[in-house]
Order: structure tokens, then sequence, then C-alpha cells
């Protein structure tokens, strides 16, 4: 049995880090202490790197304007509303004007060449009449209206992957924090033990069961720190700080109340932005094939020509009206037409496998979602009470000399994998909703830091 004396320094290690471990800690407290400790944590890697912290709420506004999928969408719009404003015009051709100035030298018996100015001016205009217009117009509009969509769907995705990597960073900003706390635990046990090993009093076997374990710990850290950075850096790249400064994000890590049910979700697919885009693309689709079967009907040219002619002492006032159609005997715009329906075909696919996709991915992620509740829930509401509950009675145990040093690294250990089981459940629980949220179109409006 172990001494009175290594119980009582082990024990009271143990119950210093009991006392304040993260067990026992509040989620609001929990909130304000991560970010100020893992700044402690790293900063003898970051310290020549600036830092910014940031809310849920700044940082999915940086994220939208940041986007570059985003802003490019947007600049398409520009283009988009020209090809509309084009397509409603009452005319799709342009009237043409024409002139002509003629000199003509007349021969005269026994006189010369007589001189005659003669002049015409006409205008013309082809005329489309097969409907060309209303279909050019049907698919401006609609092509228009999915830009539209795509933007929107941008928007939700860009902030979607900004909250995702929020909460990626505000999870292992947590977990530097636990890792910290499990070090300043083993490199307590550790120190203790080295001192009565040099007094005698323990045996080479205790110490250096103790430096192992506070080996690991310290490499626990190491590997949450370097997981933290890169984490930060991802977050950084989306909200595109700076290229010298990381973020360090304020919030809750809690397990968000649901606002939908599975049938709800299912029904907001239909207005999904991306969904929405695929269908008016395929409307604008359906529009170009009319528009380019259409073109098959020849054009009608109608012009109206006025002009003088005949000599001086005669001049002839002319009026000409003229008719042109082109014969289609040849070129039948088979080119456009296969096209046209080529692309309506591919849109078309693309809309019925997004769909289907989409409703078989919500069903998916809402089973996932439960089952990470129902972890979440278990780990909250029955394990980390009890071992709660064994840290304190490990504690009496070991002051009172009933178990010895293997017994009471088994008991923090499980208390450190329970903590790190909370967080990792949590961490996979707002990244799984996330998804859930965006593949199923549903608003994100009301998204809480």
């Amino acid at each position: 049995m172990r001494s009175k004396t290594l119980a009582s320094a082990i024990g009271m290690a143990c119950a210093t880090w009991a006392a304040g471990s993260i067990l026992f800690i509040s989620d609001v407290v929990w909130a304000q202490a991560t970010v100020a400790a893992s700044a402690r944590a790293e900063s003898s890697i970051t310290d020549s790197i600036a830092t910014q912290r940031l809310s849920l709420v700044e940082a999915l506004s940086l994220a939208e304007a940041a986007s570059p999928t985003f802003r490019v969408k947007q600049a398409q719009l520009a283009a988009a509303e020209g090809v509309q404003t084009d397509a409603s015009a009452l005319l799709f051709n342009n009237p043409q004007l024409s002139t002509d100035l003629t000199r003509r030298s007349v021969p005269q018996a026994g006189q010369g060449n007589e001189r005659r100015q003669e002049w015409s001016a006409g205008l013309s205009q082809t005329l489309e009449i097969a409907g060309q217009r209303g279909y050019r117009r049907e698919a401006a509009d609609a092509a228009l209206a999915a830009l539209r969509a795509e933007i929107a769907d941008a928007r939700r995705t860009a902030r979607a992957i900004a909250a995702e990597r929020f909460y990626r960073v505000l999870a292992l900003q947590q977990r530097v924090m636990l890792e910290g706390q499990a070090l300043k635990l083993f490199e307590g046990t550790a120190t203790a033990i080295q001192k009565r090993r040099a007094a005698g009093e323990d045996t080479k076997l205790d110490a250096n069961i103790a430096t192992v374990e506070a080996e690991r710990a310290r490499n626990q850290l190491a590997i949450a720190q370097e997981q933290l950075l890169a984490a930060r850096a991802e977050l950084s790249a989306i909200i595109q700080l700076p290229p010298s400064s990381l973020p360090e994000v304020v919030g809750e890590l809690t397990m968000t109340p649901r606002r939908f049910s599975l049938a709800e979700l299912l029904a907001a697919v239909d207005a999904h932005p991306r969904l929405r885009a695929l269908v008016e693309r395929e409307n604008s689709a359906t529009s170009r094939l009319k528009l380019e079967q259409a073109s098959t009907y020849p054009d009608v040219t109608v012009g109206v020509n006025i002009g003088r002619e005949g000599p001086g002492t005669a001049r002839e006032r002319l009026t000409t009206l003229t008719l042109s159609v082109p014969l289609p005997l040849f070129k039948r715009n088979a080119a456009g037409i296969g096209q046209a329906r080529s692309e309506l075909g591919q849109v078309q696919i693309e809309r019925q496998a997004t769909l289907r996709d989409t409703r078989a991915n919500v069903n998916a992620l809402w089973l996932r979602l439960d089952s990470l509740e129902a972890r979440v829930r278990r780990l909250q509401e029955s394990m980390l009470p009890a071992l709660v509950d064994n840290q304190q009675l490990s504690v009496k145990s070991q002051q009172a000399g009933q178990i010895g040093l293997l017994e009471l690294i088994v008991v923090n250990r499980q208390a450190l994998d329970a903590r790190r089981d909370l967080n990792d459940a949590l961490s996979e629980y707002q990244a799984t909703r996330l998804e859930l949220e965006l593949i199923a179109g549903w608003s994100q409006d009301s998204t809480q830091p």
C-alpha cells in the first residue's frame, strides 16, 4: 500500500485539478475562459502572428463579403440583365436605312451628252414571324432568375462554410484548454513523485509512469495546438483576413435546439436556391430550344424606297415597296436545334439527380443529427456526472491509501477522454446541423452565435 504522504501529494494535485476542472465549469464560464486559455497555450507559437477576435455574426458577414464565388456570380448579373434588356426590345433586328446617288450621262443626237443626277432612299425592316421574340424573352428572363438563385446559393454556401469553420476553431480552442489543464495535472503528479523518489519513498516504476503520463499530456496539447492553428488559418482564408492575422473566435459550443422537423426540411428542398436555379435553367433551355426551332421559319424583310429619276425636264418620282423572304432549302438550323436539345437534356438530368440526391442527403443527415444529439445527451446526462463522482471518490480513496497511482491515472484518463468525446461530439453536431440546413435550403437568418 502506498504511504500516506504519497497519497496526500497525489490526492491534493487531483483535488486541485478536479476543483477547477472543466467537468465542473458551466457553459458560460467555459465560453469566457476559452479564448484566454487557448491564447496562453499558443503564445509560444503565435507570438509573431496578429490575432483578431470574432463572433459568429462577424465571421458570417466577413465571409459573405469576401467569398470569391459569391462576388463572381454578382459580377455576372450585369451581363444577364443586358441580355434580358435586348430580348425585351420591340424588334430583334434593327431597321436598315439605305441611300444611293446616281450620276448618269445620256447621249443626245447632235447635242452631246446630257448629265442627270438621280437618287433614291429606302428603309427596310426584318421581321420574325414564328414567335421568336417571346421565346427569346422567356429564355432571358429564366436565365436571369437562375443567376439570382445561384447568387443566393453562393451566399448561403459561403455563410455555411464560415460557420462550420468557426465552430471547428471554437471546439479546438476548448480542446487546447482541456489539454492544458490535463498537462498541469499530470506534471504536478510527476513532480510530486519525483521528489518522493529522490527521498527514497517511491519506486522508479511510479516515477516512470508519472513521467510518461506527463509527456503524453504534453504531446496531446501540442497536437491540439497544431490542429487549432490549421483551423484558424482555414477560417482566416474563408473570411479573407490579412495573411499575417489569425482569428480567435468567441462563442459557446452547445447543442443548438432544432428549429425544424424532417417533414419541414423535405418540404423546403423544392425551394432550395440551387434547385430553383436548375429549374430556371431548364425553363431557359426549353425556351432556347423553341427559339432555335422557330428559327427554321424564314424572316421576312419589308421595305420602302423613294427616288427621283429621268431628265431634268421630265423628272419622275418613284415609290417602291419591297418584300424579300429567304428560301430555307439548304440551311435548316440543325446545329442550333441539336445544341439546344442537348443542353436541355443535360440540365434535366442534373435537376433530377440533384433533387434525388438532396432528399437522400437530408434523410441521411437527419438520422446522423439524431444520433449525435442522443450521444451528446448521454455524455452530458449520464457519463459526465458518473465521472465527476468517480473523481471525487478517487481523491478520497487515494488520500485514504485505498487505491494506487495506476487506478488514479485511469480515473483521470476517463474524465479527460469523456470531455474530449463531448467536445468532439458537439463539434460534429454543429457541423452536421449546418450541412443539413445548407443541403435542405433551410433559412439561415436565425443563426445564433
